[in-house]
C-alpha cells in the first residue's frame, strides 16, 4: 500500500510495519520509537512520529485518542466501514456495525469530510480479571 501511494519503502518503514503486523492492539508513538530504536541508532522521535501519521494518512494504520494520548494499530481491512468498541485494559477491539452518522442531522451549512466514533469499556476477559483481584 505504501508504495502504491508513491512512499519509498525503506528499512524503517519495513521495520515499522512488522511491528504493527505482528503486534495485536494499540502502541503509542513512544512504543514505537523504543521498539525502533532497537535497531536503529539515532532514530528521532520526530521521525517515528511523523511516518505513523504518513501511514494513518494512507489508511494503514488507524489513530485513536485515548485519555493518555494518541495510539495507533493496524488498520483492519477486512470490514466495510464501522466502528469500534475498545478495552481500555488489553487494546481487544469490537467493531460496530452501525454508524451514528446515518442518525446525525448535520446542518446545512456544514460540510462533512470524514468522521470517529469509538467507545471505551472493558471486554469480558478484563472485567472478570479485575474483579478477581478484589
Amino acid at each position: 500500500m505504501m508504495s502504491a501511494q508513491g512512499l519509498r519503502i525503506t528499512d524503517q518503514r519495513k521495520t515499522l510495519a512488522k511491528l504493527f503486523a505482528d503486534t495485536p492492539g494499540y502502541q503509542s508513538p513512544k512504543d514505537v520509537y523504543d521498539y525502533m530504536g532497537r535497531s536503529y541508532a539515532g532514530l528521532s522521535f520526530d521521525t517515528v512520529y511523523r511516518n505513523l501519521r504518513v501511514l494513518d494518512e494512507l489508511g494503514v494504520l488507524e489513530q485513536v485518542v485515548f485519555e493518555d494520548g494518541v495510539k495507533f494499530k493496524l488498520h483492519c481491512r477486512g470490514h466495510d466501514h464501522h466502528h469500534h468498541m475498545i478495552c481500555l485494559q488489553c487494546g481487544k477491539t469490537y467493531p460496530i456495525s452501525y454508524c451514528p452518522m446515518d442518525q446525525t442531522e448535520v446542518p446545512d451549512d456544514f460540510k462533512v469530510v470524514k468522521h470517529k466514533f469509538e467507545v471505551f469499556g472493558y471486554c469480558k476477559a478484563c472485567s472478570l480479571e479485575e474483579e478477581s483481584r478484589a
